[in-house]
């Protein structure tokens, strides 16, 4: 590719390029635990709308406006919230069976709900694929914002499938940032494992000195 042909593609896909070099820097601010991953996570929202409506990728377009509505919430809760049983300030919890039941009901109408509108009512060239990715990303987002710890599980799955879908749309950028985002969320399923281990661990100390 000629240093013409490269400029051409950079400003005819800044947009997605933009959104892709702001989603690593929210990547990285994931694993790392930083509240500011919600406010640029506003902005890459803010651009992915405009990329996956261009490409007919309803399900995401959706999926950018949920976004941008967790991302606020995401922000308020890792600023301000609490822990319910200590008090203490919000930290990673593993998942609990109740709230992964209730989870995985909500995931499968969610899938269900897509799957139907964009089947029915759209063009989507890949309904089936669009949705489940969808209904994962949903529900791993805000496992997310409440900082519990198998979000990263979910997001291994969906954006290794996501990969695959938008090298089929031709979304090169998006693709190779999948490619990250699947092997970065292994990574951050494991830094967040050893940060709540060692949260865990100071809180036995701290019962422990107590007694």
């Amino acid at each position: 590719m000629s240093i013409n042909e490269l400029t051409e593609y950079i400003q005819q896909n800044w947009v997605e390029i933009s959104g892709a070099v702001l989603s690593f820097i929210y990547l990285y601010f994931s694993i790392r635990q930083k509240t500011a991953l919600w406010i640029v996570g506003i902005l890459c929202s803010s651009l992915y709308l405009v990329v996956f409506f261009q490409s007919k990728f309803y399900a995401e377009v959706t999926l950018q406006l949920y976004y941008l509505a967790v991302s606020i919430y995401g922000w308020i809760n890792w600023r301000f919230g609490k822990d319910k049983d200590s008090g203490a300030r919000l930290s990673v919890k593993k998942t609990t069976a109740k709230q992964a039941a209730v989870l995985s009901a909500i995931m499968l109408v969610v899938f269900g709900a897509y799957y139907y509108a964009l089947s029915r009512f759209t063009d989507s060239p890949l309904p089936l694929g669009d949705s489940f990715t969808v209904a994962l990303a949903i529900t791993a987002t805000w496992m997310l914002a409440r900082k519990m710890l198998e979000n990263w599980l979910l997001f291994i799955v969906s954006n290794a499938l996501c990969t695959g879908l938008f090298f089929y749309k031709e979304l090169y950028p998006t693709a190779v940032l999948f490619i990250v985002y699947t092997l970065m969320a292994v990574v951050g399923y494991f830094r967040w494992k050893a940060a709540m281990k060692r949260a865990d661990g100071k809180q036995s100390k701290k019962i422990s000195k107590k007694k």
